[in-house]
């Protein structure tokens, strides 16, 4: 955090201070156990984050990168195979892909949602597709109605990416309910952090389910003999316990950043940004409240100036970054991505943001387009 920041981007010891004496309990509990990986906590914080969702189960993991790669893994996705998801996310997505050896095949997003535009993604399927992962972004979900008929007509698998959007809805459903399998993130900054890396894939299809179970862990069906080639990715005990108490908040610390996103819309109405889209039908969770304009890095400058801290999410698509230049993208292949990398700012978001901050960003912004 730069030291001159008087309304910083994110403040991660905020939901520590509130939920200290929570935290402190079951982090206490979980050292005094002598049980550290994979035991009560690992075991009960699935069974309460697949209760969450309303999901037959949820299988903890070491990460958010390797709950994408062991849902793919777990569906049969391998070398061969093309999977099918956007550029405007975080490398993680693709990363994940490439891990568990099939190869990324990258579309545009809807200019409104930034989420996958379920006409390229459509237009994008060849016979070596086996699956699709749309991108739930910054708390908002992707286009599922049309990504998931496409995929039916298709056979494609459908892995949800649900690392921005813990606890939003489309339609009433929740995100990460909707495919054969969803993966969480639970890296600090998210809407359910932990205190360190973590991840989860949910599911409702058992044998995904058991699968999960096997990769994550050496393949193991009994301890030290491997039923299949599996991998060391375990979601440890101190961090489920911490997750456990975050869970049981989450749903009030989502309505928190709902509450700071209407006053942002309402302060920067008339201003030359373009604020979030939301669908009328869809929970928005706000992860991130992220705007555009054509001013972005002068905009951004003059933020920081009135120490105002942001981020840009992302500066640099993931098709035109150096270790992805092989999979053959040029300049302008992926135009409505690309235009969001040069107009994309997240302006401060969490759930113990002070209530007046908003207006004093807003007022911040209105001063440098008035200059």
């Amino acid at each position: 955090m730069d030291k001159r920041e008087t309304i910083p981007f994110v403040d991660l010891t905020a939901v520590y201070r509130r939920l200290r004496p929570e935290i402190d309990v079951a982090v206490a509990a979980t050292l005094e156990s002598g049980w550290y990986i994979l035991g009560q906590q690992v075991n009960a914080f699935e069974v309460e984050f697949a209760a969450y969702l309303g999901l037959d189960s949820a299988v903890g993991v070491a990460s958010g990168t390797d709950a994408v790669l062991l849902a793919l893994r777990a569906c049969d996705v391998g070398p061969g195979d093309e999977v099918i998801t956007v550029s405007h996310t975080a490398v993680a997505t693709v990363a994940a892909i490439e891990l568990c050896g099939a190869t990324p095949r990258l579309v545009d997003v809807d200019p409104d949602t930034l989420t996958m535009d379920p006409d390229r993604f459509r237009s994008a399927i060849s016979a070596r597709t086996k699956a699709v992962v749309p991108v739930h972004l910054y708390g908002g979900p992707a286009g599922m109605d049309d990504i998931l008929s496409i995929a039916g007509e298709h056979g494609l698998v459908v892995i949800e990416d649900c690392a921005q959007a813990h606890g939003a809805r489309l339609g009433g459903q929740m995100v990460g309910t909707m495919g054969d399998a969803a993966a969480f993130s639970f890296y600090p900054t998210k809407n359910l952090g932990a205190m360190g890396d973590g991840g989860a894939v949910a599911t409702s299809r058992a044998d995904v389910a058991e699968r999960l179970a096997l990769l994550r862990q050496y393949g193991w069906r009994e301890r030290y003999v491997s039923a299949i080639p599996g991998y060391n990715s375990r979601l440890d005990e101190l961090q489920a316990a911490i997750l456990r108490v975050r869970l049981r908040h989450l749903d009030e610390e989502n309505d928190a950043r709902r509450r700071l996103a209407a006053a942002y819309d309402a302060h920067l109405a008339g201003l030359p940004v373009t604020r979030p889209a939301v669908l009328s039908e869809d929970r928005h969770v706000y992860h991130l409240y992220a705007i555009q304009t054509e001013r972005r890095d002068d905009l951004r400058a003059h933020l920081n100036a009135c120490g105002i801290g942001t981020a840009i999410h992302y500066p640099v698509p993931v098709h035109r970054q150096p270790a992805y230049a092989r999979l053959g993208y040029g300049p302008g292949s992926l135009p409505v991505t690309e235009r969001a990398a040069d107009r994309v700012l997240s302006l401060p978001m969490y759930p113990d943001l002070p209530p007046d901050a908003p207006a004093m960003v807003a007022g911040a912004i209105a001063e440098f387009f008035d200059q």
